[in-house]
């Protein structure tokens, strides 16, 4: 942490993105990368890994309802659903709002992020007490491997991972999306992190190459937040049947009697809209 109480998160070198630290409430170094809580003065607690900024209290509900209630209200009925990663608990904690969810699949690397985040941020990691969800501290990509040769199946799977560096590097290949491909039922859907449309155009051009080599339905979608570098970021959306848009039913948003903070029908909607320069680069891999 930097001594002047300001932590920041580096993109390459040319962009910075500070916050005011009040105090360190963690700071650790796992097999796999250093992570770091703090609590900062406009932005809540926030979890930092190997530096970079995965999740503050004040604007995680943007991530977090976009990666798991997009899907979740396109598919009519998932009852198993998988997250790679999520570490911090709040994408499992949105699929569990969902009522037809059955049982919620949670497999993290790295258990010193699960802990961190149960002990300094509940407000994402309280969820993981609830008998639905089944936390599993091992590789995804093994995982869903295993759960590929063996048969397994899941309704939706949602690879909530960082950025392609260190454990997260397997996640953005061509083998995991076709043993995600085998994991998925006959109708299943699978949402993914899909990197900043200004800042990692290539890793999202390879995302979204990959799933038009394995998914008849691909398209992308975007959020935007406080503390990603540039703002705007997205989600890839592979689907063995149903489109994003055409098999979206509002109505069942209604039904759902749930309360958002980001996510509503306009909202999915719009998400989908998106810019004219992201369209031209990838127009000829999306399949929506």
């Amino acid at each position: 942490m930097n001594s002047d109480l300001w932590v920041e998160e580096k993109l390459e070198d040319f962009l910075g993105l500070r916050f005011k630290v009040e105090k360190t409430l963690f700071s650790g170094k796992s097999e796999f990368q250093t992570v770091d809580v703090v609590e900062t003065r406009g932005h809540g607690k926030l979890l930092l890994n190997d530096g970079l900024v995965m999740v503050t209290e004040r604007d995680e509900f943007v991530y977090h309802d976009m990666i798991t209630h997009v899907p979740l209200f396109v598919h009519p009925n998932p009852k198993r659903v998988l997250v790679i990663g999520g570490g911090d608990g709040g994408t499992a904690r949105e699929v569990i709002r969902h009522k037809s969810v059955e049982k919620c699949v949670m497999v993290e690397i790295d258990e010193m992020v699960v802990n961190a985040c149960k002990e300094h941020i509940p407000q994402t990691a309280s969820c993981l007490s609830d008998p639905r969800i089944e936390l599993i501290i091992d590789d995804g990509v093994k995982y869903v491997k295993e759960a590929a040769n063996q048969g397994e199946k899941f309704d939706v799977i949602l690879v909530d991972s960082t950025d392609p560096i260190g454990p997260a590097q397997p996640l953005f290949g061509h083998e995991f999306y076709e043993n995600i491909y085998k994991s998925l039922s006959e109708d299943g859907i699978v949402v993914s992190q899909g990197e900043s449309p200004f800042y990692q155009t290539d890793m999202q051009n390879k995302l979204v190459q990959i799933l038009n080599d394995t998914f008849p339905i691909v398209s992308i979608y975007n959020f935007s937040n406080l503390t990603y570098p540039g703002g705007l970021w997205s989600f890839t959306f592979g689907s063995k049947k149903y489109h994003p848009l055409n098999d979206f039913k509002e109505e069942a948003v209604a039904a759902s009697e749930l309360d958002f903070e980001y996510y509503n029908k306009e909202i999915h909607r719009g998400a989908f809209a998106i810019p004219s320069f992201m369209r031209k680069r990838l127009s000829s891999w999306l399949k929506d």
